[in-house]
């Protein structure tokens, strides 16, 4: 049974898209869905099938029993790349209970981080609502279109890392290109969406952002760690998944799910193959493999020096 699935990536254009994930003048294109149930699987025994459908055939030889104990046959996570030539709109989203209580039955909250692949000199992005704002204050400035001066606005770099716990106000700005990962979930309600004209594809969902945003929220803004030429560093860790950064120049990396949790490689520097026993997989850059739980040992070749994020979820 096949241990390791590249996954094809979906490409979905967005107002706020730009040019660096694929070249798309006329729909730029904002976001790369990476690791998504609806990805098929490029190549094996498992090619041209979804990732959802092989997850609810291997269950937690798949996912992990972590996973498999929370979302079942779900597969627990969603990794998109976003390239943002313009600001997204301010947006929110609901935790677990929240999400179930709005939406109904079925339904995840998203919580979620952002690693900075590429940010342009002073680029910008909103994680949060400013101090001292109150829980009245804010209500009325959803309301009323005016939540922008509420906003609460970081400079990042290239290797900055965002926590993005459910309820916290967020935007990203121009000239960033990140690796977001979040909860199984797309459910998000937007705040405000910079005076853009009306769509049926991007409303408002202003009483659902009252309901959910969290005045005492803020974004924590989490500085590279100090690294080697080999090393591997856990970049933020929260109870629904554990992100980590691998890096290798020349040696191979040595890896093992121990059985508990799927890893989601996403190659974001360079070029490297992925090999457990005889099977094999070549990921150039913003490609992505997943390996299953069950996969045990395996190993990350560096073809070329290369940094790849992985993605997994811990134990509860």
């Amino acid at each position: 049974m096949s241990a390791l699935l590249q996954l094809v990536p979906l490409y979905d254009p967005r107002v706020w898209g730009g040019q660096r994930l694929k070249h798309s003048p006329e729909n730029p294109i904002g976001e790369a869905w990476v690791v998504y149930e609806r990805n098929p699987v490029a190549s094996g025994p498992f090619a041209g099938r979804t990732l959802a459908e092989v997850a609810a055939e291997r269950g937690a030889a798949l996912v992990g029993r972590h996973a498999f104990a929370r979302t079942g046959t779900r597969f627990p996570l969603l990794i998109k790349l976003l390239d943002c030539a313009d600001w997204l709109s301010i947006q929110v989203h609901p935790n677990d209970e929240q999400a179930i209580q709005m939406e109904g039955p079925g339904e995840f909250g998203k919580t979620e981080a952002w690693h900075v692949l590429e940010a342009d000199e002073g680029a910008r992005l909103i994680a949060g609502v400013r101090p001292g704002t109150s829980a009245a204050e804010l209500a009325k400035a959803i309301r009323n279109g005016g939540i922008e001066p509420y906003a609460l606005y970081h400079t990042v770099r290239a290797g900055d890392t965002i926590f993005m716990p459910a309820g916290l106000m967020h935007a990203l700005g121009p000239g960033l290109l990140l690796y977001e990962v979040q909860q199984t979930s797309d459910l998000t309600y937007r705040v405000f969406d910079w005076n853009r004209p009306a769509s049926a594809g991007r409303p408002l969902h202003i009483e659902q952002s009252v309901a959910v945003t969290n005045p005492e929220l803020a974004g924590k803004i989490l500085p590279p760690p100090p690294l080697a030429a080999h090393d591997q560093r856990s970049l933020v860790r929260c109870k629904y998944f554990d992100l980590s950064l691998l890096i290798t120049q020349s040696k191979p990396l040595q890896l093992d799910t121990l059985g508990e949790s799927f890893h989601a490689l996403t190659v974001i520097e360079g070029k490297a193959e992925v090999q457990r026993g005889d099977e094999q997989v070549t990921l150039d850059r913003f490609e992505t493999v997943v390996v299953s739980a069950d996969a045990g040992a395996y190993c990350l070749n560096p073809l070329t020096p290369c940094r790849v994020l992985s993605a997994c979820v811990p134990p509860a």
